[in-house]
């Protein structure tokens, strides 16, 4: 027995040991043995975790930090479905799907996940460029020249890192890709924690700790910080609409994205790839805990803190008063001079903007990474450490997306041509999303044409796979066919289904308002189009089960 294999045999034997042990004793155990949940933990914690919760903190203050907590532990309940039936089964989730499911569903799974990977890797380049040169000072381009030679190099070295780190999980080096891993994890939350506590003598502990109860009023009324703006407003009517619209528009993306089509492809191949079995289902609900839902919670409660405490119902003062322009003013002109036209817009020629449709105007633009770390320079007294900390944060976030995006391509493009998840075929598969993040990042992300022709149609695909997705898994874990002996029974699968089918629910209502918001009729063109495909395919699958009975009845006689 090889090395690896005597490894795991004590690993099982260890969960044995403690299946009817305290509680103290598991999770122990459990922690010393986790390593799936972090890389989920890992891929989350990307630039649109970051966006998201900058954006939330922006527009809806400290009301606003449950959602992302909540769709999580939706995405963790999904995620706990998939792996169990893989644990459980041992099977290939693409091959189970196309054999007992549906074959339409499982390719189409597959070809969202890749795609995210290719696309999603782009974004994430652009993202670890910036915190090197603007948040940490280092490879910067020369302006005096007008050479971009930093940039190139930024982003040859994060494929490097990225390159190496996953080289290691395609060896014999999975146990020193999982300790990396969780250490970037770790330095994502401590950076933002150390945001949060450079303000906490700011901090308003009793609003924060309501914003962790549900509440759906800022679907249909604006944030309590803008009202007194908008009443003296020109048009409270259209300030009200603009900011509704916003904030659904906000909380119902960051409800669809908490958990990405390319996450859910992730967890059963990292599973089957370290040789998990029955055996591990305990340990795998736990790391899902442990590994991704706790640094996600942690890491995205301090941004969405750190945002309203810096930007809600506040503006650069630099917008509406020329002698107080910084440079941190000149990166909001644009999207201050787009809300100003708005509402100049709606007035018409004959009327102008007040002061306070000017402030309003200011308060809704979008920041950054670089605004948030700019604005603690007044709490620090100090740019070097402002930008540092959060720098480091956001680069670890960077890095570890592009590791986990070269992984996950390299499991797709396996199953894809019925391969080893290891190998020359699994290396091949992992370089593509650093080779197009790169590249992408380079000549194409900086394009708004380009980027809207890459970005609109994968993150649309994504969104109408991911209930299905969601709904996939549904289906599997009450297939008789599939599960056997391992389907859940009784009180328990009725429970496990009523949550499955509100997240099942959540999920979709925030793909169907993405999708709507972005392309409309052409969006439902294509769930319209990926249903039929889908009904065809259950139609074909049928076709060949009937087939293949005729030709066994056939061969007995």
């Amino acid at each position: 027995m090889s090395e690896e294999n005597d490894s795991l045999a004590q690993e099982k034997e260890l969960l044995t040991s403690v299946e009817n042990a305290s509680t103290s004793e598991k999770i122990k155990t459990y922690t010393k043995l986790s390593g799936p949940g972090w890389l989920q933990g890992a891929i989350t914690l990307g630039g649109g975790s970051l966006a998201g919760s900058l954006y939330l903190g922006v527009i809806g203050g400290t009301q606003l930090l449950w959602l992302q907590p909540l769709m999580m532990i939706f995405g963790v309940l999904m995620l706990s479905v998939i792996g169990y039936v893989t644990l459980s089964t041992g099977k290939s989730p693409f091959q189970a799907i196309n054999q007992h499911i549906n074959p339409v569903l499982g390719w189409g799974w597959l070809i969202a996940a890749m795609l995210a990977n290719l696309v999603w890797a782009m974004p994430q380049f652009s993202l670890g460029t910036a915190a090197l040169q603007q948040n940490l000072g280092i490879l910067t381009d020369d302006p005096e020249t007008g050479s971009q030679s930093g940039k190139y190099l930024c982003a040859a070295l994060l494929f490097a890192v990225a390159t190496a780190v996953v080289w290691m999980y395609d060896s014999k080096g999975v146990k020193l890709f999982e300790i990396i891993l969780k250490i970037l994890v770790g330095i994502i939350v401590l950076s933002f924690f150390g945001v949060v506590v450079m303000m906490a003598g700011q901090l308003d502990w009793g609003n924060i700790a309501k914003g962790f109860i549900p509440d759906f009023k800022m679907l249909s009324q604006p944030a309590e910080k803008f009202r007194e703006v908008i009443a003296l407003s020109s048009d409270p009517e259209y300030w009200n609409n603009i900011i509704i619209g916003l904030q659904r528009d906000k909380m119902v993306t960051a409800a669809a994205t908490a958990v990405g089509i390319n996450m859910t492809f992730l967890l059963p191949y990292s599973m089957l790839r370290k040789g998990w079995g029955k055996e591990h289902r305990g340990l795998a609900s736990f790391d899902l805990g442990m590994g991704l839902f706790i640094p996600f919670f942690l890491a995205t409660t301090c941004v969405v803190i750190a945002s309203a405490n810096q930007f809600h119902g506040k503006y650069d003062e630099g917008l509406l008063d020329a002698s107080k322009v910084t440079p941190l003013t000149e990166k909001l002109q644009g999207a201050y001079n787009k809300n100003l036209g708005g509402i100049q817009t709606h007035l018409g020629v004959l009327e102008s903007p007040n002061h306070q449709d000017r402030q309003l105007a200011a308060m809704l633009v979008s920041r950054d990474a670089f605004q948030l770390a700019g604005s603690l320079e007044k709490l620090t007294g100090n740019k070097a450490v402002s930008q540092t900390i959060f720098g480091i944060g956001v680069l670890g976030m960077a890095v570890s997306t592009i590791i986990i995006l070269m992984l996950i391509n390299g499991f797709c493009l396996t199953e894809a041509l019925g391969a080893k998840m290891s190998g020359v075929v699994h290396r091949t598969g992992a370089l593509l999303p650093g080779i197009t993040g790169a590249l992408g990042f380079l000549f194409l992300w900086g394009n708004s044409e380009a980027k809207f022709l890459l970005a609109v149609p994968t993150s649309i695909f994504g969104m109408v796979l991911l209930p299905i997705a969601y709904f996939t898994f549904f289906c599997m874990i009450n297939s008789k066919e599939l599960m056997g002996d391992a389907l859940p029974k009784g009180g328990k699968r009725v429970a496990l289904n009523l949550a499955m089918g509100l997240a099942l629910l959540a999920a979709s209502i925030g793909a169907a308002w993405s999708i709507w918001s972005k392309i409309q009729w052409i969006g439902v063109g294509v769930v319209v189009a990926f249903i039929l495909l889908v009904w065809i395919g259950h139609g074909y699958r049928k076709l060949n089960q009937k087939l293949d009975r005729i030709e066994s009845k056939l061969g007995d006689k």
